[in-house]
């Protein structure tokens, strides 16, 4: 397996990789801020969560109309593109006196561009490391968004404290805008891996071709589901805790960071293989802690503790690659990742209900309980097929 050092020797990559540090930096600020000014002007649990993770919303849009694209364009014109459109976003969700269904117009169309820009991404980074590459690669990816959300959420809260949400917004904007020139000036002009123009018809053709494969169609569930019930206790960190929100995202951060080296780096091929569901239970757990409702440090400590789980979705990409044809390989990765931010979305707006109703605290606890049960089920079918794969007696 390729070292870290010598991924960045490899053209591209480092463009590639700083664009989306600048990125993930951008939308870290940007989405605290955000959640912070919709909770301080309407003290919802709902509208909150929904404001930092409605662009996820929209990603299912993004993945039944759009997601063909992410082989059939050029990468670098579009990566550049995507970072400019969400600079300006961001620039307009902080004009004072923007109201909330316009807010929340913007919130919603940024995510429907976000969920070609992974696609292309994700494809982009198959394409450029080499076969046994790409795991090493993703695992420095999710490590550098770690620590820009380590930072991003630490500087941020610190921030709001001094500035207006809105001046972090623009501040935000200004590093997508960074991200953007890094995009366009370090990356070479490539030609769209996949032949014809990109289309509905094109886009639903491949998902049903992807999703017609039953370890294939396990696995986008498995990378879906307990993932994105787990970001509904996240989504309401600001509403559980106003002034430590900051913290308690930086801490989920440091433990999604420290997963990632576990399983990216130190853990072997054979052993990395049989723990997606150890890990993904780790990762909802011991957010059941939340019924007792923790102070601040105690919540840092699960909070902390359960994000190390995220590690499992490093396992279910290599087994996703694995399962996929080369040429659908930015297809596949950003229908991944277009129906993970979706169920986010989606999860985020469900916890924000069920604590509109009741608490933050009790709806973190009911979330994660829905995340067990689902990860325990998905692992019960999936040790199905060996059975379903014994022949049944001939009737001759």
């Amino acid at each position: 397996m390729p070292s870290y050092r010598s991924l960045f020797r490899t053209p591209e990559f480092t463009p590639l990789f700083l664009g989306a540090a600048a990125q993930t930096a951008a939308q870290t600020v940007g989405g605290l801020a955000l959640a912070t000014l919709v909770y301080r002007a309407t003290g919802s649990p709902l509208l909150s969560a929904v404001s930092m993770f409605g662009p996820s919303l929209a990603q299912v849009l993004g993945a039944t109309f759009l997601l063909s694209g992410a082989d059939r364009l050029p990468p670098r014109t579009t990566l550049a593109a995507v970072a400019l459109t969400f600079a300006a976003g961001t620039a307009v969700e902080a004009l004072p006196g923007l109201p909330t269904g316009a807010l929340f117009t913007v919130v919603l169309l940024l995510g429907l561009v976000a969920s070609l820009g992974g696609g292309v991404r994700w494809g982009l980074l198959n394409e450029i490391l080499a076969k046994d590459g790409y795991l090493p690669g993703r695992s420095l990816f999710n490590m550098m968004s770690g620590l820009m959300q380590i930072t991003g959420f630490a500087t941020g809260g610190a921030l709001l404290t001094a500035l207006s949400p809105r001046i972090c917004l623009l501040l935000a904007a200004a590093l997508y805008l960074a991200a953007a020139l890094i995009l366009r000036l370090g990356l070479t002009a490539r030609p769209p891996r996949a032949a014809g123009r990109p289309s509905p018809a094109a886009t639903w053709r491949t998902n049903a071709l992807l999703w017609s494969d039953r370890p294939r169609r396990l696995t986008y569930l498995g990378l879906w589901l307990p993932n994105g019930l787990v970001v509904g206790c996240e989504s309401l960190y600001v509403s559980y805790a106003p002034d430590a929100a900051g913290l308690l995202f930086a801490c989920g951060a440091l433990g999604m960071f420290a997963g990632d080296v576990t399983v990216g780096r130190l853990l072997p091929p054979a052993v990395r293989a049989r723990l997606a569901t150890p890990l993904l239970l780790l990762l909802a757990t011991p957010y059941l802690l939340f019924c007792a409702h923790p102070p601040v440090p105690v919540a840092a400590v699960c909070v902390t503790v359960a994000s190390a789980g995220f590690g499992a979705s490093l396992v279910q990409q290599e087994r996703l690659m694995n399962l996929t044809p080369d040429e659908l390989a930015g297809h596949a990765l950003g229908l991944h990742s277009a129906g993970m931010l979706t169920l986010q979305g989606v999860s985020a707006a469900l916890a924000g209900s069920v604590a509109q109703l009741s608490s933050p605290a009790r709806a973190m606890t009911a979330m994660a309980a829905a995340s067990v049960a689902v990860t325990l089920a998905l692992a019960t079918v999936g040790r199905r097929p060996a059975a379903a794969a014994v022949p049944e007696p001939s009737s001759r």
